[in-house]
């Protein structure tokens, strides 16, 4: 289904529960754009670890990241044999490694920093100045695009979360510990929920969708039901 290419899919959610997969789904089936804001935090996670500001046991002051900031550029690009999109860290592809659990583990904090957040939100805000954006995170539908005409929070249940988690890591060749990759569920979650800043909630318009038991058809189907009548009004004639 084409639709008019002005509307917002805005995607929030606890980590874990496919909002990417999601997305990427309904952008392909749209005709629309889609932006990974989560990569932008990993980036930028990934480069300060890369400038060794995290050690085993203290996390770098706000003050030390803001300084990096400036150094920074974010941008995709999409790959010409996957035909998906790539988050680039300066120029780089950096998409496999903002993806490690090293990255995970520190990227919560990253996100909490208000100064982070607000260069973020900005840069998400001009890549979807024009419409025709889906876009997955955790605050899309009540900061990003508090306007979006189309909102989903997405959740699932942790084990479900976790063991999800493990087998998209292990696809790529990466080796974790089950035990410790629910504990990063968790916590991200109490870190995600209980910041100041910009805190993961739900919208109040925005639908809720609880993936544990269900496909990606079955996602698909529920999205076409559930906004049918908005997709319907912006379809090109």
């Amino acid at each position: 289904m084409k639709t008019n290419k002005n509307l917002i899919v805005a995607i929030d959610g606890h980590s874990s529960t496919g909002k990417s997969s999601f997305a990427k789904m309904i952008a392909r089936e749209l005709g629309y754009i889609y932006v990974d804001s989560g990569a932008m935090y990993r980036a930028v996670t990934l480069h300060c670890m890369e400038k060794g500001l995290f050690d085993e046991h203290l996390a770098p002051s706000e003050e030390a990241v803001m300084e990096l900031l400036p150094g920074i550029e974010i941008s995709f690009r999409r790959n010409p044999e996957t035909e998906v999109n790539e988050a680039c860290l300066n120029g780089r592809v950096v998409e496999r490694e903002i993806r490690s659990m090293e990255v995970s583990d520190h990227v919560s904090y990253i996100s909490t920093i208000p100064g982070v957040r607000t260069q973020m939100v900005e840069l998400q805000r001009k890549l979807g100045t024009e419409g025709g954006v889906v876009m997955d995170g955790r605050d899309i539908g009540t900061v990003v695009y508090p306007d979006a005409q189309i909102k989903i929070f997405m959740t699932a249940g942790v084990e479900v979360r976790a063991e999800r988690r493990r087998k998209e890591l292990e696809e790529k060749g990466v080796s974790v510990d089950p035990e410790k990759v629910r504990r990063n569920i968790m916590e991200r979650d109490r870190i995600d929920s209980g910041r100041e800043t910009s805190p993961l909630k739900q919208a109040d318009d925005a639908k809720l969708l609880d993936n544990s038991e269900m496909t990606f058809a079955d996602q698909m189907e529920w999205f076409f039901s559930e906004f049918d009548n908005i997709l319907r009004d912006g379809q090109d004639n």
